[in-house]
């Protein structure tokens, strides 16, 4: 299916936050990254993608800004950027890589815990539970690409439960955008993070099939953590209130990440280790699939003990 564009024209800026900003084009509600697009103003004329919005996807239900034809032609790359996000594709542009700058990488991460969140809505507890730690939060492919999208980091790193954050390509727009999930790992230890927290974006990609999901990402981080002197955990995704039998219980997702980690990991058990999840979890941004808290209270609780046996690695 070809990309879905319409001509449009900006009648309202709706809110502004970092690297990404919301708005509305002709009332339809729309995302804009000026990073890859540049500035936008109320009377613009764009061109919007449309497709996701027409086909109802539930994360993905609004339009994202294609190209400003009012003040987005002719930018000018990033200042010393020549490595490529989304090469070879209509939306292809260069951005610095955290590989180009600063100290060499370290070869290995030191024992560092690795927190492998298989869907995006485990981040808050998960980090929730490492409160008064450094924490870096590192995001790869397998849902939304840009890292700005995300209102959770956005929160976690205002309560400083969040350090920084860092994209791996082809994702982007993160604190630091990095080549590999080897680099992005180096990089978190060289600048002393305590614990990383990784997972896919908002949105995960899902078939319904056991190899066509986004989380099998975190397979391979895992499996570069331990090939660096990392310590993989595994954030098992559970729901008791999923009406898809595949995810009720322990989700065919975390079924089939499992089963291609090949290196020492560690799992977490809710009834030991998620004591004290609510209190920690107050006011953080707890949504499962439309699902808060009070409606799907063992999932949040599964990924908060993920946390606490990550914490407890923390030398």
């Amino acid at each position: 299916m070809p990309v879905s564009l319409r001509r449009g024209r900006v009648s309202a800026i709706v809110e502004t936050s970092g690297e990404l900003v919301r708005l509305e084009v002709d009332e339809a509600p729309c995302v804009a990254y000026p990073r890859i697009t540049g500035p936008v103003e109320a009377g613009d004329e764009v061109v919007v993608n449309v497709q996701a919005r027409e086909l109802g996807l539930g994360s993905g239900g609004f339009d994202v800004l294609y190209a400003n034809l009012t003040r987005g032609l002719g930018l000018a790359a990033e200042n010393g950027a020549h490595v490529m996000a989304l090469p070879y594709t209509p939306g292809q542009v260069a951005l610095r890589r955290a590989e180009e700058d600063g100290p060499p990488l370290p070869e290995s991460i030191g024992g560092r815990p690795v927190v492998l969140c298989t869907v995006h809505s485990q981040v808050a507890p998960v980090c929730a539970a490492l409160a008064g730690t450094r924490v870096a939060y590192m995001q790869v492919a397998g849902g939304a690409l840009p890292l700005s999208l995300s209102d959770t980091i956005r929160v976690l790193q205002t309560r400083g439960l969040v350090g920084v954050s860092i994209a791996v390509a082809p994702c982007l727009d993160g604190d630091f955008d990095c080549v590999s999930s080897a680099a992005a790992l180096a990089l978190a230890a060289r600048e002393r993070y305590e614990a990383i927290v990784c997972s896919v974006g908002p949105g995960i990609v899902g078939t319904g099939t056991p190899l066509g999901h986004g989380a099998l990402a975190l397979a391979h981080v895992a499996n570069v953590a331990g090939a660096l002197g990392g310590r993989p955990v595994l954030a098992l995704r559970w729901s008791d209130r999923d009406p898809r039998e595949r995810h009720r219980g322990l989700s065919h997702h975390a079924e089939s990440v499992r089963g291609l980690i090949r290196v020492p990991y560690e799992e977490a058990s809710p009834d030991l280790d998620g004591d004290g999840w609510r209190e920690a979890c107050v006011d953080l941004p707890l949504s499962h699939m439309g699902r808060g808290p009070e409606e799907d209270p063992e999932h949040f609780r599964t990924a908060y003990a993920a946390g606490a046996v990550a914490r407890r690695m923390i030398v």
